[in-house]
């Protein structure tokens, strides 16, 4: 078998990975990808701080080596992971707003982080993935996601302090995500964060820069911006305490991958399990290279499946089109300063829906998967990580700071497998 498949073109309604649209429709189905990618793309930079210049190209670069590594065989979108933005605030001190001057020791953070994915990955290739998946059962991967969820609350609550204007944009915008979400047409669901976003930011426009009534958006950083030019890039910092408190999220991206490659085989019909290996180092290596240039730790998203699932259309040739445009955006300082006039109560509110949302998602793996918590081993690994998670326990160990999502991830994990020491016995 050759390493990339042949890509025959297409003939029926439903478009296999092996498969292609012709030239004229391709464009516009990656144009769809890559705004259903816009909360993980824009959203997750703006939030931790980072450029989202940076951000952006790195996630198209990220991409392409995923589609490289895998041989093009799993469709797949890399955006920014959810799963770093509490570490990473708490390793950098940054309570949102702005940009984040401390992103160099994230940076080092997301390399180690990225480094253990993909050495995690090589293992998979050499010996299969039965292991990851009897270290990592749905009640303990569930109880991680929600953990960083419950983590954020904080955060989010944070964000929201404010005017009684900043606070009522703040809900609108949470009210708005919720009706597209749940009356929206199929296809503009998938996109409910960048229509929520988009109404946000006309609100302030009308409220602030129309009737005074709030702080407007000003337009000169935009204006003086070129249409062209390289991305801000920044250097990595390697400090043990960043890395102790960022590293642990190579857990999570584990069993996100792990997921998402599981989904797609069931929705494709074909058997994706042979490629998780590869996943994992792909996304591994993603991820290191985008923290050694500014960017987040990425990872693939659900957003993607659910375009798939839409459009019937799953031909991987559809992602490394929308990876290249990805990069010529994050080459756009104007389109990245047009980014960063977001309003903070547009972000506040959009914070507020997507930290809920990882809680909640993260809880549907234990329904998906009939988690039985009238077991003891399924219900204490999960109840003492939900506690360490909301209440971001954090243990201190020879000038380490390990926190709450590094703890509850270690007691997930540990008490798994103390409990089951027995029965396998």
């Amino acid at each position: 078998m050759a390493y990339f498949p042949r890509w025959r073109l297409a003939t029926a309604e439903t478009v296999l990975p092996d498969e292609r649209l012709p030239a004229a429709a391709t464009l516009p189905m990656s144009l769809q990808h890559l705004l259903a990618m816009s909360g993980s793309t824009i959203l997750a930079p703006l939030i931790m701080g980072f450029d989202p210049n940076v951000a952006i190209f790195f996630s198209g670069i990220g991409t392409l080596l995923f589609f490289v590594v895998t041989g093009g065989r799993v469709p797949s979108y890399l955006g920014s992971s959810f799963a770093f933005i509490a570490v990473i605030m708490a390793a950098t001190g940054f309570a949102g707003g702005g940009a984040n001057p401390n992103i160099g020791v994230a940076l080092g953070g997301i390399i180690v982080a990225g480094l253990i994915y993909a050495l995690i990955g090589l293992l998979v290739m050499a010996i299969g993935s039965g292991w990851v998946e009897r270290l990592m059962p749905p009640a303990v991967t569930g109880a991680i996601g929600v953990s960083i969820g419950l983590n954020l609350a904080p955060v989010a609550v944070s964000q929201l302090q404010g005017t009684a204007v900043h606070l009522t944009i703040a809900l609108a915008v949470v009210v708005s995500m919720a009706m597209v979400s749940a009356y929206g047409p199929r296809g503009i669901r998938r996109v409910a964060v960048l229509m929520a976003l988009l109404f946000g930011y006309a609100l302030v426009l009308v409220l602030g820069n129309l009737m005074g009534l709030a702080p407007g958006i000003d337009f000169a950083a935009v204006a003086a911006a070129p249409w062209f030019g390289l991305p801000r890039f920044t250097a990595p910092v390697f400090d043990p305490a960043a890395i102790a408190l960022i590293a642990p999220v190579a857990i999570v991206l584990v069993a996100e991958n792990l997921g998402h490659i599981k989904a797609l085989g069931a929705i494709t019909g074909q058997d994706m399990d042979r490629y998780i290996g590869r996943g994992f180092l792909g996304d591994g290596l993603a991820t290191m290279i985008a923290g050694a240039g500014g960017g987040t730790g990425v990872t693939t998203y659900a957003e993607n499946i659910g375009v798939m699932a839409m459009t019937k259309v799953y031909s991987t040739l559809i992602f490394p089109v929308a990876a290249v445009i990805a990069i010529l955006l994050g080459l756009s300082p104007k389109f990245g300063a047009l980014l960063q006039t977001i309003p903070a109560p547009v972000l506040a509110g959009l914070a507020v829906c997507v930290f809920g949302l990882i809680a909640a998602a993260m809880a549907r793996i234990w329904i998906d998967h009939r988690v039985d918590f009238s077991d003891p081993r399924n219900l204490f690994p999960v109840g003492v990580a939900l506690v360490f998670g909301a209440g971001d326990f954090t243990v201190d160990i020879g000038g380490f700071a390990l926190g709450g999502i590094g703890t509850s991830t270690i007691a997930a994990l540990l008490l798994y497998q103390l409990l089951g020491l027995r029965r396998r016995g």
